[in-house]
């Protein structure tokens, strides 16, 4: 690995052996490979193979402006003068030096390739060796079979490094094939620009040769290679090969170019008969793009007409195609370099993309989004826009959500809109759902992903329900589709949408199992070691704008029909598992249109009059189907009611502790009533387990076990009974014996885990009881765990040729599970004694120090359990101060649960022990690493939550200067509080703040908040069948994904902030910016002003405090009106959250229930903050716009290839020519289009003067970049024409002689003929064929 101190020349000269290293470049296909190009028949291993880079051109190039170009400066070509002029003396020595050179490079070649000979028999007889000790008996073989693995390995590794040093070699040696003159003349110069040799040079053994030549004369001698006449195309790929590997060793080489020297080199390359020339040719250019200029002077170099003959061809010259595509995407990649793109090529290019098996479609159709998304006129006006609908339409590109995701962000402002049309770009995507027979599941579940982003966007949201809802309301209706694929697509869809996370029984709900059976599941789930929630107060807690916009999407889909569409599918379908999923997405919409719902919208619904209704029509038959689902939807109401606490009121939204404490109230009698049972119960339930008549664990049941430990064991006389009368405990527990290779061997995998949560189980139940805290104290499990731990302990003495805790059986196996089981017994005091005992803890202190195992010392600060004092919190410390960068921050995250932690007493009162975990993240924000910092202010922010530990932060006045704006999250949560005002008050940084803020800050939090809001509507869970599972609480809830702190919110909590905020006066400031610039759409940076305007009036407005500012400005009734009508739709989207952080507040409230919003409420009236308008109608008003089509769309000159665009009435004055202009013209129209096919055949075959004549080619290329061809017939018209017409148009010859066919052989030049395929030159070519391109 190179270091970051190394020389870009080190640097250049590790690479190639990188790329060569990499198996991934091998195997990825040729369209996403940028390897050297290969031309027919040359090997992929052979030395003119070139190293990899990434896909097209590289991204974030240099856009400097370049110099005046010049490839060779006045400097160089002084220094090339005077070594010319050298004395013969001097040239002799020079050139008897560089013999000795290439003869010891030869030498050393041969030496190479002789050892590699060696190795290749050595590699063959071991295979043959390990082939015939396969077939022998596998313990008798055992080790001899290692042994010959590892010489197998050993050779396949030198013989690696043999084919990188003989490859090397073989570019460091001069090209034979290169004339004499040019190759003395390029060391002449050589010996003018470089050291000499090195004597280690020649050494053996020495793999990287020293730099031996500038990279400047290194792009001498590769371009005058290139004049050399009459060679293979091998000869000018591998130069062009070397040309690119030198560029990317030497970047800046670029800006040395002189285009008219290169540009003529580029064209004869480009006129090559050889595709893999012409692909080299690409190749090159876009190497040598460095800015715009250079994009300039590459385009007078008629590349566009190149280009567009190129991706005319068909696929045998895919290779071709291929380098001039990526050539194209290289324009995109330079700043303002879709500028100079072509309508010529991007019409070719959607060309390309309609033809459904192109090779190369899906790489155009990305091309052409990114050129909608940067030149949305140039595309449309090319007629680029057509395709990218189709492939969205149609299904057949793979990745619908990132075309989508274009039209999103057209679809927001009105400049970019109008080049969309209103009610089509977006609705294509539902047409798979409304299509009957339509039945492919896997284009349905792609156009759901799309749906589903367009949908989580405020552009999308509006486009889609402009027109009453016409889009939503087709996808809801087509629940009534007899399709189950779609049905069941758009249940997911539904659930996904309104972020509906199913119980934990839903999994056994949908397979069958009846709702009576699933409180075992629940047990389970509460039983198991979960990620503690952060508890946070109800005062102070911040907007959830996910759950404002949920609302929002409830209410929209509630007003299009969706639950009378679910109804009837649950009475019509026969598919049980249809119809349970469609009756507990019923019942979870009730309970969450209950929570996050007005009680206008909620309380008619959860009527249900269309179901009771049918139920009540005695005399039909569906009265039975319908009486069901009545009942269903009431089980599974009552079930969601009992095993989730947020029916504990309705229409009440409950905090996190409450969720947390309501839940373990739950979940204790559930696990107690198992506790006293008799004794026939309980050897019932001991034979039920299968531990008594099974020595097999695999054949145990797992679920009746835990019901054992977590009910009867808790008995101290049932643990007796489990431990002498039968043979249950100590089979389960040496189950778990490390060296019994039991548990240890088991493969580590989803389904396995239950084997964890059992052992974490047992071992809390154990300590629970004194028998069991006996039989644990005396059983070989703790001892055994100890004996593993000292294989990692560097200073016990104990070595294991294969450690229990090796990092591969952490990995592989479940050897990592032995680590919960010890944070369970961390957990108890008798459980750190037992670990006290066996002297684990001192061991845990060695394996820290040493720092050898961090996956090890991970693994242990996860799992151990800090709620009690001891060697826990002793050993976290130690790693939080003296551990590796990142041992801290994994310890720093280890404290986050610690550090929001709060109890709740049986007599209500809540207490928190999270003092000590604060003090320890106090203590981080000094750490040296920022990182490590970063993470402590994260935590701390989140403990902020809490007013009590808000003000315990506080007394531990932390130093937060040195972070920077790191720190100023934590700083301005401190500002909630009087004690937390005053201490910043005192250190002058309220007021530097504030002013911060009112002059820049405020504009800047429109983008943090836009990218947090952003990040929380990602939708992370997979799409998967099994997405329904109870092991999504695995799942990492730590992401940063929560609203960053406003100033003036957090300055508005206190009464000391709000004077200070009435004394500046920045609210009314704020309020006039709303005023006068709410309703502009054209200046950005006045829309980011309007933005940070309203995030800084909702904020103050959500605290009772700041919201008597509210009404002294009247600043509310110009937020709704811009939530109603502006024209940007993403200003819409901010005036809504806006509004729903107004509504937080009772007076706020008050002042939106005038102007038609409302919000749910607490049962004692506080509001949740959710709010959402009374007529929704209203708020998606937005009405269709002006379509501008490409005909009225006017293009600069930059974007032309032809100025003159092709008269409207075809006027020649020759007949033939003027028939082939008529011909062309009508392959456009499907009616003559065989016909016209015909006859150019007819007019070809005649040898018509017309197709020799550049002057026509040129009317034919206007009429392909002005009007759209299917990619077929362009390259049946460009085929028509002859060779020698390209070529004069490249280089500008207008000539309109009819005979250049006659002579066009004597016409063309020595380097066009010599660059030419020389086959074409030897094998005959029938006459028909003989000048087509």
């Amino acid at each position: 690995m190179l270091s970051t101190s190394s020389t870009p020349t080190q640097k250049s000269l590790a690479q190639p052996a990188q790329s060569f290293n990499s198996p991934a470049a091998a195997s990825r296909p040729s369209l996403d490979r940028d390897a050297g190009l290969q031309p027919p028949g040359a090997s992929t291993n052979g030395p003119r193979n070139m190293p990899s880079s990434a896909s097209y051109a590289p991204r974030g190039s240099s856009l400097n402006p370049s110099q005046q170009p010049g490839s060779f400066s006045s400097d160089l070509r002084s220094q090339m003068m005077q070594s010319r002029a050298g004395s013969r003396t001097d040239v002799y020595i020079r050139d008897k030096l560089d013999e000795d050179d290439e003869s010891m490079t030869e030498n050393t070649l041969n030496a190479l390739k002789d050892t590699l000979t060696r190795e290749m028999k050595i590699r063959e007889g071991s295979e043959n060796m390990l082939e015939a000790l396969n077939a022998k008996k596998a313990k008798q073989t055992k080790d001899q079979r290692q042994r010959v693995e590892a010489e197998l390995t050993a050779s396949n590794t030198r013989i690696k490094e043999l084919k990188q040093r003989i490859t090397d070699a073989q570019r460091s040696k001069p090209v034979p094939s290169t004339p004499t003159r040019i190759r003395n003349e390029g060391l002449l110069h050589n010996a003018a620009l470089r050291s000499p040799p090195s004597a280690s040079r020649s050494g053996a053994g020495s793999d990287i040769d020293e730099p031996t030549e500038s990279p400047t004369f290194a792009l001498t001698e590769i371009l005058q290679a290139l004049e050399v006449e009459g060679m293979p195309p091998e000869y000018y790929v591998e130069r062009a090969n070397n040309f690119v590997d030198l560029f990317k060793r030497y970047p800046t080489l670029k800006y040395d170019l002189v285009w008219s020297v290169f540009g003529d080199k580029i064209q004869a390359m480009l006129l090559s008969g050889s595709r893999e020339v012409v692909a080299a040719g690409y190749r090159m250019l876009r190497y040598a793009i460095s800015d715009i200029a250079s994009l300039k002077k590459i385009r007078e170099l008629n590349t566009d007409i190149m280009v567009v003959v190129s991706l005319a061809k068909d696929r045998k010259a895919d290779v071709e195609r291929e380098q001039a595509l990526k050539f194209v995407r290289a324009f995109l990649d330079v700043k303002n370099g879709v500028h100079e793109v072509s309508r010529a090529v991007v019409r070719t290019i959607a060309a390309v993309a309609e033809q459904a098996e192109d090779r190369l479609r899906p790489i155009c159709i990305e091309t052409l989004a990114e050129i909608l998304l940067r030149d949305p006129a140039l595309l449309v006006a090319s007629g680029g826009i057509v395709p990218l609908s189709e492939a969205l339409s149609e299904g057949t590109y793979k990745s619908p959500e990132s075309l989508t995701s274009v039209f999103l962000y057209l679809l927001d402002a009105p400049h970019t809109r109008k080049y969309m049309r209103a009610g089509y770009e977006l609705e294509v995507l539902f047409t798979a759902f409304t299509d009957v027979l339509f039945s492919d599941e896997g284009v349905v579940k792609q156009k759901s992903r799309a749906v589903a982003s367009a949908l989580k966007s405020w552009s999308g949201l509006m486009a889609l329900s402009m027109y009453n809802f016409r889009a939503i309301r087709s996808l809801v209706s087509s629940l009534m589709l007899p399709n189950p694929i779609i049905r069941d697509t758009i249940l997911d869809l539904l659930y996904s949408l309104l972020r509906i996370k199913p119980p934990a029984w839903a999994t056994s709900y949908l397979a069958g199992r009846r709702l009576t059976t699933y409180g075992r599941v629940t047990t389970l789930r509460g039983s198991t070691p979960s990620k503690e929630k952060a508890v946070y107060e109800d005062d102070g807690q911040e907007q959830n704008f996910v759950e404002n916009y949920t609302a929002l999407l409830l209410a929209i889909f509630i007003k299009a029909g969706m639950m009378p569409n679910l109804l009837q599918v649950a009475q019509d379908t026969d598919d049980p598992t249809l119809k349970r999923k469609t009756t507990l997405l019923i019942g979870e919409t009730l309970k969450l249109a209950s929570r996050i719902l007005p009680p206008s919208w909620s309380s008619e619904l959860q009527l249900l009059p269309e179901l009771f209704a049918a139920a009540s029509q005695f005399e039909d038959e569906a009265h039975f189907n319908a009486s069901g689902i009545v009942y269903q939807i009431s089980s599974v109401s009552r079930t969601l009611h009992r095993s989730s606490s947020a029916g504990y009121n309705a229409g009440y939204l409950p905090s996190s502790s409450m969720l947390e404490n309501m839940g373990h109230q739950e979940e204790t009698p559930k696990a107690n009533a198992m506790v006293n049972t008799d004794d026939a119960t309980f050897r019932q339930l001991l034979i039920d387990s299968g531990v008594l008549g099974h020595s097999n664990p695999s054949k145990w049941n797992w679920d009746v076990i835990l019901r054992i430990i977590e009910g009867p064991l808790l008995n101290g006389k049932r643990v007796e009974e489990a431990i002498k009368a039968s043979k249950f405990a100590k089979r389960l527990v040496g189950f778990y014996r490390p060296f019994k290779y039991k548990f240890s061997e088991i493969k580590n995998t989803r389904n396995t885990q239950k084997y964890v949560r059992v052992g974490c189980a047992l071992m809390r139940t154990l300590l629970q009881t004194a028998e069991g805290i006996k039989y644990l104290a005396d059983h070989k499990l703790v001892r055994q765990l100890a004996e593993c731990l000292a294989q990692c302990d560097p200073t016990s003495g104990l070595t294991a040729q294969y450690p229990m805790f090796s990092k591969d059986r952490l990995i592989d196996t479940l050897c990592g599970g032995y680590f919960p089981m010890l944070g369970a017994l961390s957990s108890e005091p008798r459980g750190l004694q037992m670990l006290e005992r066996w002297r684990i803890f001192n061991m845990m202190y060695h394996i820290i120090d040493f720092k050898q195992r961090p996956d090890l010392i991970n693994l242990l600060l996860a799992n151990l359990d800090y709620s009690l004092m001891g060697h826990p919190r002793v050993l976290l410390s130690k790693a939080l101060t003296a551990g590796t960068k990142d041992i801290r921050i994994h310890a720093t995250n280890a404290l986050r649960k610690y550090a929001t932690r709060q109890r709740v007493m049986p007599s209500g009162q809540i207490i928190s022990d999270s003092k000590w975990a604060i003090q320890l993240l106090v203590t981080q924000l000094y750490d040296p690493e920022i990182e490590v910092c970063a993470t402590a202010v994260k935590i701390l922010e989140k403990a902020c939550n809490s007013k009590a530990l808000l003000e315990y932060i506080v007394e531990c006045r932390p130093a937060l200067d040195h972070l920077g704006e790191i720190g100023a999250p934590l700083l301005l949560r401190f500002l909630s509080t009087s004690i937390g005002y005053h201490y910043l008050d005192g250190l002058d940084y309220i007021s530097n703040e504030m002013d911060d803020w009112f002059l820049g800050r405020n504009d800047n939090y429109v983008g943090l908040i836009e990218a947090s809001l952003a990040r929380s509507f990602l939708d992370t869970q997979d799409d998967q069948p099994h997405r329904l599972s109870i092991y999504e609480e695995d799942l990492d809830t730590y992401q940063d994904n929560h609203v960053p702190p406003h100033f003036y919110r957090e300055l508005s909590r206190t009464k000391e902030g709000c004077k200070l905020l009435k004394e500046k006066g920045h609210f009314e400031e704020f309020a006039s910016t709303i005023r006068e610039y709410g309703m502009q759409s054209d200046d950005h940076e006045l829309i980011t002003k309007v933005k940070g305007a309203l995030w800084a009036v909702g904020n103050v407005g959500s605290m009772e405090l700041g919201a008597p500012f509210l009404e002294s400005t009247d600043v509310v009734e110009h937020i709704v009106k811009i939530a109603e009508s502006h024209d940007v739709m993403s200003l819409r989207g901010t005036a809504f959250f806006v509004l729903g952080l107004i509504s937080r507040s009772t007076h706020g409230l008050e002042i939106l229930s005038e102007y038609g919003w409302e919000s749910n409420t607490t049962p004692l009236g506080v509001s949740l903050g959710l709010c959402v308008p009374s007529n929704l109608s209203k708020f998606f008003s937005f009405q269709s716009w002006k379509h501008e089509i490409p005909a009225a769309i006017t293009l600069p000159d930059t974007q032309k290839t032809i100025l003159e665009a092709p008269p409207a009435e075809i006027q020649e004055e020759d007949e033939t020519n003027q028939r082939i202009l008529e011909l062309a013209t009508e392959l456009g129209n499907m009616v003559l289009y065989k016909r016209a096919k015909v006859e150019l055949f007819q007019l070809r075959q005649k040898k018509t003067a017309g197709f020799r004549q550049p002057a026509l080619f040129r009317k034919i290329l206007a009429l392909f970049e002005c009007h759209h061809y299917r990619l077929p017939d362009r390259h049946l018209v460009i085929e028509l024409f002859d060779k020698s017409v390209l070529r004069h148009i490249v280089y500008g010859e207008e000539s309109s002689d009819e005979s250049l066919s006659s002579s066009e052989d004597e016409q063309r030049t020595e380097r066009q003929r010599s660059i030419s395929d020389p086959a074409d030159l030897e094998k005959p070519v029938p006459k028909a064929y003989q000048a087509s391109i």
